[in-house]
């Protein structure tokens, strides 16, 4: 289960895009007049930036971690785990957490094919190009990462319980074999008590004394 051990940075990106979230809710209001419109435009648009940019660095950890994740949790989980049981609520919020991935994947894919072709231009043209398209890719990627927000926790707590699960069961087998192994060994049958001695017999009695 070498998935488990990307569950981590799984937790710590899910965090990382509801602080980025958490962050701009903060402050949006207050650059807002009472009919929700920015008072300041620029303000409010760099603010919306840095969330993008900070929320799509943290999905980027789910585009490294999260398909093998995703892949052991179902193969992992059964049948009844998606009925009842403490994960079925979280295997439900992953039916589309597969989609997500794949949409987000093509969005770099597309930053990346992009970077390719600026690659030959000037450095400063390259520098305000890639200014550009970066800001574009993150206010992009912000539903992705708003989606994982809520997605990639669910992807924890599912791959948390079924590791434990899954470490649990194997203990109780090594268990059960070790036992197997113990009662099977050589010498390990117990061995029949020893006959009870037979009692001496008694002394015949003296011969009587004549008289």
């Amino acid at each position: 289960m070498a998935w488990r051990r990307r569950l981590p940075a799984l937790a710590s990106a899910a965090a990382g895009i509801n602080e980025a979230s958490d962050a701009w809710d903060a402050v949006s209001d207050s650059l807002c007049d009472a009919d929700g419109w920015p008072l300041d435009e620029d303000a409010y648009a760099d603010g919306k930036v840095r969330r993008d940019a900070e929320a799509w660095k943290h999905a980027e950890v789910f585009l490294d971690h999260g398909p093998e994740v995703l892949a052991g949790v179902r193969a992992a989980a059964d049948g009844p785990d998606y009925v009842e049981g403490p994960i079925s609520d979280d295997l439900r919020r992953l039916r589309g957490i597969g989609t997500t991935l794949v949409r987000a994947s093509r969005l770099r894919q597309e930053w990346d094919q992009i970077m390719a072709l600026m690659d030959g231009s000037q450095p400063g043209s390259l520098q305000l190009y890639q200014e550009r398209a970066e800001e574009h890719r993150n206010t992009e990627g912000w539903h992705y990462a708003h989606e994982l927000s809520y997605q990639g926790p669910a992807l924890v707590r599912a791959g948390e319980y079924l590791a434990d699960r899954t470490d649990a069961e194997r203990s109780s087998q090594a268990e059960r074999a070790r036992v197997a192994l113990t009662r099977s060994a050589p010498g390990a049958r117990g061995v029949p008590p020893a006959s009870s001695p037979v009692p001496p017999a008694s002394d015949p009695p003296p011969p009587g004394r004549s008289r």
